[in-house]
């Protein structure tokens, strides 16, 4: 492949012969309200102090670890 291809062979390996999976509004809504969720924990484990981080066996690089996720990564996604 020659510089500059790339992108092409990306773009040819997006199949459009399927139709896009549809959502129903009250499935978007619950997935809206837990992205919500995850970026109010995420921020409020940011927020507490090496002492309760203790508590709970974390230590400061975890807690920047989980933070740094963006909010639609779900570790309890299926």
């Amino acid at each position: 492949m020659m510089k500059g291809q790339k992108g092409y062979a990306i773009a040819r390996s997006v199949s459009f012969d399927q139709p896009l999976p549809t959502i129903s509004l009250k499935a978007l809504w619950l997935r809206v309200k837990r992205w919500q969720q995850l970026a109010r924990q995420r921020q409020q484990l940011a927020m507490l102090d090496d002492a309760a981080l203790k508590d709970i066996g974390l230590n400061r690089a975890d807690v920047m670890q989980e933070s740094e996720r963006p909010f639609w990564d779900d570790p309890l996604k299926r």
